[in-house]
């Protein structure tokens, strides 16, 4: 089972869902970097549970302890070790799921891998869970970033099939402070009618997906190398870890294959002596390395798959078909709290391609 990302620095996370703790330790971060706790925490809370109407009811602070590589507020050269403890489980609501996988959830396969050994509650390694500590990386690694003058912000594209404002590929600073704090959007008018849209799901018992922008602003050109370690190669590795996670694209993505080559093309021009694109089609990335102009992505969420609609499924110990009406406490839409996951994503992912 391979959990661990990185060409320089190496990401490791460990824990299940309902185990004592998760967490995650970050090998290779040069001694120096400083660390602002209090920013980090607000960092998290954006992806922790239980935050509001729309999210899992299930309450967890998501307050890392370090154990190792930080001292009097800054790196120390040793890896970074951070755990966050798990108060808040109810594994009896798993109990059925070795035998009875649960649709759109990695039970089945799960179970075929590992043989039955592998952990049912709340999804074990599997589960979305994990994603707190991929953000205390994430976290610390836009923190250092910032210092460089890079910044990384996502934003809800669509939800339901309702849409926030578009957004110019040449997108720049100050536009990313416009993004609301609570529910991540540009339009707040778009927002609220997202809000309702899960709130109409979560009372029919179903869920709802969506797809996320980010964007990297400041970064220079040059990072990134062909051609498994481009940075549409990097950041794809890494963002696909997340789970519902089900496409990725870049610049104008498949939109771009209807375009005609002269449309999709962007002109290079010199602006303020600086060499920039007219446009921003390819997303900030040629050959697998950034050209200077904002790096561009796109992600598809799948709908939530723990729905409390009575599904189909199987009972593996007789081989005959069965139903399933799933328990425990999950977000009808996980979109608005993977923003955060997916700026960790891409934060963990360009510092170790410019660390390299």
């Amino acid at each position: 089972m391979s959990s661990t990302y990185g060409n320089r620095i190496k990401l490791s996370i460990f824990g299940q869902s309902h185990g004592p703790a998760i967490g995650m330790t970050l090998d290779n971060v040069p001694a120096g970097l400083p660390v602002d706790f209090e920013k980090l925490q607000e960092f998290l809370n954006r992806r922790a549970p239980g935050q509001n109407d729309i999210s899992t009811p299930r309450r967890e602070e998501d307050r890392p302890e370090f154990l190792s590589g930080i001292v009097n507020g800054y790196t120390c050269g040793a890896p970074i070790a951070a755990v966050i403890h798990n108060t808040n489980t109810r594994s009896s609501d798993y109990e059925e799921l070795k035998d009875r996988p649960r649709p759109g959830h990695a039970d089945y396969t799960a179970q075929i891998k590992y043989a039955g050994y592998q952990d049912a509650a709340g999804g074990g390694h599997f589960s979305g869970r994990l994603t707190a500590p991929m953000c205390i990386a994430g976290g610390l690694c836009k923190q250092w970033l910032e210092a460089k003058g890079i910044r990384i912000g996502a934003h809800i594209v669509s939800i339901a099939g309702i849409t926030d404002e578009p957004v110019c590929l040449d997108w720049v600073h100050p536009q990313l402070d416009l993004i609301n704090k609570d529910f991540p959007v540009l339009n707040p008018e778009a927002g609220q009618k997202m809000r309702e849209a899960i709130a109409s799901a979560r009372s029919e018992g179903d869920s709802v997906g969506g797809l996320i922008e980010c964007v990297v602003t400041g970064l220079p050109a040059g990072i990134g190398d062909p051609m498994f370690d481009g940075m549409e190669s990097r950041i794809a590795q890494i963002v696909y870890g997340i789970p519902a996670v089900k496409g990725l694209s870049f610049g104008t993505g498949f939109s771009g294959s209807y375009m005609l080559g002269s449309e999709n093309n962007d002109a290079f021009a010199v602006k303020d002596g600086r060499i920039v694109t007219e446009t921003n089609h390819c997303g900030g990335i040629l050959g697998g390395i950034t050209t200077g102009m904002p790096l561009v992505f796109e992600v598809a969420i799948k709908p939530t798959p723990s729905i409390s609609k009575q599904q189909q499924t199987i009972s593996l110990m007789n081989m005959q078909t069965r139903t399933l009406q799933v328990k425990g406490r999950h977000d009808p839409c996980i979109v608005p709290r993977a923003v955060p996951v997916i700026e960790a994503a891409a934060a963990i992912a360009i510092f170790d391609a410019i660390m390299a």
